[in-house]
């Protein structure tokens, strides 16, 4: 007995990941539990992805027992699922700070360990990931194997197959995907692909029966191992009748294994050695259940996908998402629906998340959740539109950035109108590089004829959406952050243009959007009370450019444009650009983003980047010491 069997095991006393080839099945179950216990403490006090790696314990540890990481690859898809790999690579001791800033990420990070080998915040990637590290290896003469980890909800994504398709065709070495199968993606999986997958499920009866007779047939002396290769046909043909459909897989060169059980260590274990005999590309379905362990997540697998803080006993979250931007968003969205029959809703995925739940209830003939395939989503309501519906397709901003192409050719130079639901515009938080919503409006800002909204309130998002829906036509966009509203302003004075908040003798102004009108409200209260007069500028509509708004700040002596986006093709530069044209010679600055922003609170980002009340008001005051010095 060694001394792994001799002792208690905990993670605290491993060397991870490699001691766990050395434990027994049954104390890799007690890690397996303490593991669970680890996850719903530590998400409970800093929220993330719950459901999702409850539901990968056992599968994750039997991958580290069955490959050599870092040598051989593993790539995770998405990379929310990955907290138990992080855990067993060593970061059991850090996972207490996971989302948190500067803790350890909520997805794959190679920067973080050497076991994370590709980012992956956005789903439907690591097949393609998976096939160049394939190909880099037999470059490079290597003979390791290349995991793919992917869930069923990420499959719907069209990038899944080109990779599949191309993998069966070209690559000829040791790379094996796992299918996690827990028939729950963000929202309810839909489509053929689900019905595909329920279909591989029903075949566990054939798995059992095979492994029954071969273990009798191995038993018997003599003739029983030349029996087993004797029926070795019939057993395809049986194989194939029972399966019937997972030649989907086959047909694209792929060996299919399974399902197996995935939350039995012993059936895992012994499918991967299976499956690193063949030496070629090999699909493992593998059957797991979302939230396993936890009751509550159990039952509601959708509400704990992505949860914040929430109480361990009850499972009731602490912050409740009654009232927020994406709900009020979709009840509004019914309202209007209400009284015209050609507005449709599409989600990708997201149907929670975005507030949709409202509209699939009261109209589900009119609501499509299309699965994980933004691409699609948005070439999908160019096809309503061309037909006289009104769609509305509500995205979280960092996953609209996916379906560029399809704005532009699919949508715009036909100039069809699709009204866009931005959802999560801005700094989202603990999620890091990979979710903030910075890039949503360059983008969209690139694209001709297409206009953009940025509400500041829920009041105003309402209004915005009425002209969205009936003001404008092509590409509209309505862009809002996530949480709640902050409010100090005066409600009684919104708009869906533009508006000026002006002071006597004032000869600077401030001009900001969204949220950040809030703090720049507030900011000015702070400057007029250090005798700095300031006026604040509001943009509701921020694109295009009203050629008024140019005529109409270009006398002020001092611009300051408060911005939360990415600089380079902000409105901010657009608007300097327009300054430019018309030889403006005043002072002109922005406070934009300048890079990508690592996780952290939403609020503690939102300082550092200078878009607080207190940073907006000193960086006024040095703007104008700066310049009276210069002078």
């Amino acid at each position: 007995m060694n001394e792994y069997e001799k002792s208690n095991i905990s993670l605290s006393r491993l060397d991870l990941p490699k001691d766990l080839k050395k434990l027994s099945l049954k104390q890799c179950e007690s890690l397996c539990d303490e593991i669970r216990n680890m996850l719903i403490s530590t998400i409970s006090e800093n929220g993330g992805h719950l459901a999702s790696n409850l539901g990968v314990v056992e599968l994750t540890m039997a991958i580290h027992r069955s490959f050599n990481s870092p040598d051989d690859k593993i790539i995770w898809d998405v990379g929310h699922q990955s907290y138990v790999h992080k855990i067993l690579t060593g970061r059991a001791e850090k996972f207490s700070t996971i989302r948190q800033e500067n803790g350890i990420s909520g997805f794959p990070k190679p920067e973080e360990s050497v076991h994370d080998v590709y980012i992956s915040g956005h789903s439907s990637t690591s097949v393609s990931v998976a096939c160049g590290i394939a190909q880099a290896m037999k470059l490079q003469g290597k003979d390791n194997y290349t995991v793919a980890v992917i869930g069923d909800g990420a499959m719907t994504g069209g990038m899944f197959y080109e990779a599949m398709n191309n993998a069966g065709k070209e690559i000829k070495s040791n790379m094996i995907v796992i299918l996690n199968d827990n028939d729950m993606s963000i929202s309810k999986n839909v489509g053929a692909l689900a019905k595909h997958l329920t279909n591989l499920s029903r075949s566990e009866q054939y798995i059992s029966t095979k492994k029954n007779v071969e273990n009798t047939l191995h038993a018997i002396p003599v003739v029983g191992k030349p029996v087993a290769r004797g029926i070795k046909i019939t057993k395809d043909a049986v194989k194939y009748k029972i399966l019937e459909k997972s030649s989907m897989f086959e047909n694209m060169g792929f060996v299919y294994l399974g399902p197996v059980d995935g939350h039995s260590l012993f059936d895992l274990e012994r499918i991967i050695r299976k499956a690193k005999g063949c030496h070629k590309p090999v699909v493992i379905h593998v059957k797991t259940k979302k939230g396993k362990g936890y009751e509550p997540a159990e039952k509601n697998p959708g509400e704990y996908h992505g949860i914040s803080k929430f109480d361990i006993e009850t499972g009731n979250p602490e912050v409740s998402a009654d009232k927020c931007y994406s709900t009020v968003f979709g009840k509004e969205l019914v309202k209007i629906a209400e009284k015209d029959d050609r507005i449709c809703a599409v989600t990708a995925a997201m149907k929670y998340g975005t507030g949709l739940q409202f509209f699939s209830k009261r109209f589900p003939e009119r609501f499509y959740d299309v699965g994980i395939a933004e691409q699609h989503a948005v070439t999908f309501c160019g096809g309503l539109a061309a037909m006289g519906q009104i769609p509305v397709f509500a995205v979280y901003s960092s996953f609209l950035q996916r379906a560029y192409d399809q704005l532009i050719h699919d949508v715009s130079i036909g100039k069809l109108h699709i009204v866009l639901a931005v959802d999560r515009a801005g700094i989202v938080g603990e999620d890091g590089e990979t979710h903030q919503g910075v890039f949503d409006v360059p983008m969209l800002s690139s694209i001709p004829g297409a206009v953009i909204y940025s509400p500041s309130c829920y009041d105003e998002l309402k209004l915005c959406m009425k002209k969205a829906v009936y003001a404008n036509k092509g590409i509209t966009a309505i862009r809002y952050p996530k949480g709640v509203e902050e409010v100090s302003f005066n409600r009684d004075y919104l708009s869906t243009e533009y508006l000026f908040m002006r002071e006597e003798m004032s000869d600077t102004l401030i001009i900001t959007y969204g949220r950040l009108y809030n703090d720049a409200y507030k900011a000015q209260s702070i400057l007029n009370g250090s005798d700095i007069k300031c006026d604040l500028l509001k943009l509701t509509k921020i694109y295009p450019v009203s050629r008024d708004i140019i005529d109409e700040i270009k006398n002020y002596r001092r611009i300051i444009f408060f911005e939360e986006s990415i600089g380079s093709g902000s409105i901010s530069e657009k608007i300097g650009s327009r300054l430019a044209e018309c030889k403006y010679s005043g002072d002109y600055s922005k406070v934009t983003i300048d890079g990508y922003v690592k996780q952290a609170s939403m609020e503690s980002a939102l300082e550092k980047l200078g878009f607080t009340c207190e940073k907006m008001a000193e960086y006024v005051q040095k703007r104008i010491l700066t310049v009276k010095t210069f002078l």
